[in-house]
């Protein structure tokens, strides 16, 4: 079994919260904690309830596993975007739709929003 590394969890936390734009007290707020102890759970220096733990992944609307381990997996919608691109794709060889193409667009806001450039 994995061990926890608190440390890269709370970096992970603060990671996704600046994505969204968010200061240590708007989290905080979100998830019914102080400001502090936020910060020290982003440092890795005090442990969390589990209850905490879900309040923040529901916060920041992420999975756990990022949260916990760093692994990111893909939504089912975007899994669904992708089939329908590839299946627009194969309407004519070298034609490009434009609801391809857009399709397309969604996919990589999507993994840039994942990998938090967006």
């Amino acid at each position: 079994m994995k061990e926890l590394d608190y440390v890269k969890m709370g970096m992970r936390i603060r990671q996704v919260r600046k994505a969204k734009g968010w200061s240590q007290n708007v989290l905080a707020q979100k998830c019914g904690i102080s400001m502090s102890f936020l910060g020290h759970v982003e440092r890795g220096t005090r442990i969390m309830s589990l209850e905490t733990f879900v309040g923040i992944c529901s916060a920041l609307d992420t999975n756990a596993d990022e949260l916990l381990w760093g692994e990111v997996h893909p939504s089912d919608a975007v899994l669904d975007l992708w089939s329908r691109l590839e299946q627009a794709g194969d309407t004519k060889a070298g034609k490009k739709t434009t609801d391809s193409y857009a399709m397309y667009i969604r996919i990589m806001k999507s993994v840039a929003e994942i990998m938090g450039g967006a």
